[in-house]
């Protein structure tokens, strides 16, 4: 069985929905169609003319991509040009284009984990809290021979999760009443007759994000024909989203050592380091991508090292003064998101039955070089 096209995009949402993209981020859909069977996914960095072709060669039917194809407004579609001529082969050879840009960047267990990951990093927090996602409290009201049923799906849809602990939940007895009226179906009782039964209440939290999945898998398990159960808006925040991370090495290293970790665990031909090389470094902020906007930020969270791609010469003088030192691996370090998320679309597309493949780009799409 093939999974459609949208359903594709369903699994790489819930890892980065597309709340959680920056404003006037161009992410979604940017070419084609998701109303149609997907024989096989490619996973990109970058969409290229080369990464194109390898797509077209590959048979792929959806491209999704962390950099936009449609970045900036386009004046014309010359097929004559090579912008022209991308838009002309995905078309021709009806493939889609999905981008998944600052929303994966933002996800936990997307873009930045997966740098801070890759240089071991331990202890990791957000660098840049953009928001923090709205807390609700379900309450509801199961009758006790089926409080497991309900519980289990609750938690498993997203309920009960705070921090690194699932399934949290406050469960207290009690009786609860109800006298069906007609045209009623009851699960106990008869019409007409006042009925009293053993239940259970159980509180759960549950994130905004995931309220109707949550209220979803509640209905589809509790036995009664109209559930009661409430939706209490909470004062306090949970999970905080933003930008980059920021952690500490599991041993000290020199900047150079640590300059040489980056290099190993990216392939890397070269970067460009700011600061002094035998200087310790410990505690590391990572930003995937153009990190110059985050300077500031790694300087305020206490970093010893920042590593990030794009950063100006003038940034680097300012780093530099206040005592940060800096790594720019440059911004194709975001290349590791090719493997990254084809395995993890994979592995959900083959748990829920779906033969659709998903493989990694293997076009390098780094312009730079070292020579």
């Amino acid at each position: 069985m093939l999974a459609h096209g949208q359903t594709v995009i369903q699994y790489v949402e819930r890892l980065a929905p597309k709340s959680l993209a920056m404003e006037g981020d161009k992410i979604g859909l940017h070419v084609g169609t998701l109303q149609k069977k997907v024989k096989k996914v490619m996973i990109a960095l970058d969409v290229l003319e080369s990464v194109v072709e390898e797509a077209i060669a590959e048979g792929v039917d959806l491209i999704v991509a962390h950099h936009a194809v449609i970045y900036r407004p386009l004046k014309h579609l010359r097929t004559d040009l090579a912008a022209g001529r991308v838009f002309e082969k995905l078309i021709k050879h009806d493939i889609a284009v999905y981008t998944a840009h600052t929303n994966l960047d933002v996800a936990y267990g997307g873009m930045n984990d997966w740098l801070a990951e890759a240089v071991g990093l331990t202890n990791v927090d957000v660098l840049d809290v953009l928001s923090r996602e709205a807390w609700k409290k379900l309450v509801v009201f199961v009758p006790a021979t089926h409080k497991e049923v309900v519980f289990s799906a609750l938690a498993e849809a997203g309920a009960g999760h705070v921090g690194n602990y699932s399934h949290c939940s406050f469960q207290t007895e009690g009786t609860g009443t109800f006298l069906p009226g007609e045209g009623t179906n009851p699960h106990i009782g008869s019409t007409g007759q006042l009925e009293k039964v053993e239940e259970v209440r159980i509180e759960m939290i549950v994130p905004a994000s995931r309220q109707s999945a949550v209220v979803k898998a509640m209905l589809a398990a509790h036995p009664y024909e109209e559930v009661a159960y409430d939706i209490i808006p909470l004062e306090q925040s949970g999970t905080a989203y933003g930008i980059g991370r920021i952690g500490t090495l599991p041993e000290p290293l020199t900047l150079r050592e640590f300059a040489l970790l980056v290099k190993e665990r990216f392939s890397l031909h070269g970067l460009r380091v700011v600061g002094d090389l035998d200087a310790t470094v410990k505690k590391v902020a990572v930003v995937g991508g153009d990190g110059s906007s985050f300077v500031s930020k790694a300087i305020f969270k206490g970093a010893d090292v920042y590593l990030t791609g794009d950063i100006g010469y003038h940034t680097a003088h300012d780093a530099q003064a206040e005592g940060l030192s800096i790594v720019d691996a440059g911004h194709n370090i975001e290349k590791i998101m090719k493997e990254k998320l084809a395995t993890i679309l994979l592995e959900q597309l083959q748990a829920n039955g779906y033969e659709t493949e998903v493989i990694p780009s293997r076009v390098h799409t780094d312009p730079f070089q070292f020579v």
